[in-house]
């Protein structure tokens, strides 16, 4: 787990996926390059995904954490060939970002364009402190 500090004072969580194998017969799973940063409106995070398409993403929202998955398949090399250079990941992928207090992720907002995922999270409403009396009983 990698904890980051931008240089707005906000931190968030990157925790890699789990099970995180590079063996040959096991699924490889990959992170993809991830930025957040703050915004008057709220916080953006912006996924570098190329080359998938929008319905092999699925984004979920787990209290203060942002869960983005999804596979970008590889479906365009021979099976017979030999990588001189292979910098691409294919398969599956997880990035679980957990946000600081002050963003409503129930109002999370998505787009997907030019191999970039958008996520949009708008600042909480501030609450209004409600004023309440509390009774005091005399002890007996």
């Amino acid at each position: 787990m990698a904890m980051c500090k931008l240089s707005s004072g906000f931190h968030f969580t990157l925790r890699p996926a789990a099970n995180h194998k590079r063996e040959l017969g096991a699924e490889a799973r990959w992170q993809p390059n991830t930025d957040v940063y703050a915004t008057d409106g709220g916080l953006v995070v912006k996924v570098e995904l190329a080359g998938m398409r929008s319905e092999n993403l699925e984004i979920n929202v787990e209290g203060n954490r942002l869960r983005i998955n999804g596979t970008r398949p590889d479906g365009c090399r021979a099976p017979t060939c030999n990588f001189l250079v292979m910098e691409i990941s294919y398969g599956a992928f997880e990035t679980v970002l957990e946000l600081p207090p002050g963003y409503d992720l129930s109002k999370a907002k998505a787009s997907y364009l030019n191999g970039f995922l958008r996520i949009d999270v708008p600042v909480s409403a501030p609450s209004k402190a409600k004023r309440t009396k509390v009774p005091v009983k005399e002890a007996v």
